[in-house]
């Protein structure tokens, strides 16, 4: 009999090399994909480019610079902790919940300068939470 690849669920006695459930699968691949653009819009801050408008009058104010040094950082942190998601590392959970959690909150401070870009990465950043914090209870429901 073959087993599918991704819905396998081992465990070893140091935690790596697991194979992650379907729920943990979709949050890191969305980790990825949100760090991965979070990477590219820290970029292009940082390189001042003429996509974003500055807004004078709001509440959060930084220069375009330091937004794109904390959006390349984050975006760093997220994809490394999603490439941590697939390994079956079991940290990586809760330490993607917090990273999703955070560039939320950076996303949402973004709003003016970027607010469609922004706007998706908070949608995405949702999904990465709710998957991480239901995965593992509707997986183990399944398997048992």
């Amino acid at each position: 009999m073959a087993t599918t690849g991704m819905h396998r669920e081992g465990t070893t006695s140091s935690g790596s090399g697991a194979w992650v459930s379907g729920w943990t699968a979709f949050a890191g691949v969305m980790m990825i994909f949100g760090g991965a653009m979070a990477i590219f819009q820290g970029i292009a801050a940082i390189a001042q480019d003429d996509v974003f408008v500055t807004t004078g009058n709001y509440v959060y104010t930084f220069n375009l610079t330091s937004w794109g040094w904390i959006h390349l950082t984050l975006g760093v942190l997220v994809v490394l902790a999603g490439v941590a998601l697939f390994r079956g590392m079991v940290w990586a959970r809760v330490v993607g919940i917090t990273l999703a959690g955070l560039a939320m909150v950076a996303n949402f401070m973004w709003l003016p300068y970027s607010p469609v870009w922004a706007s998706v990465l908070i949608a995405i950043d949702a999904f990465v939470i709710w998957a991480l914090c239901v995965g593992s209870g509707r997986d183990a429901a399944r398997t048992a």
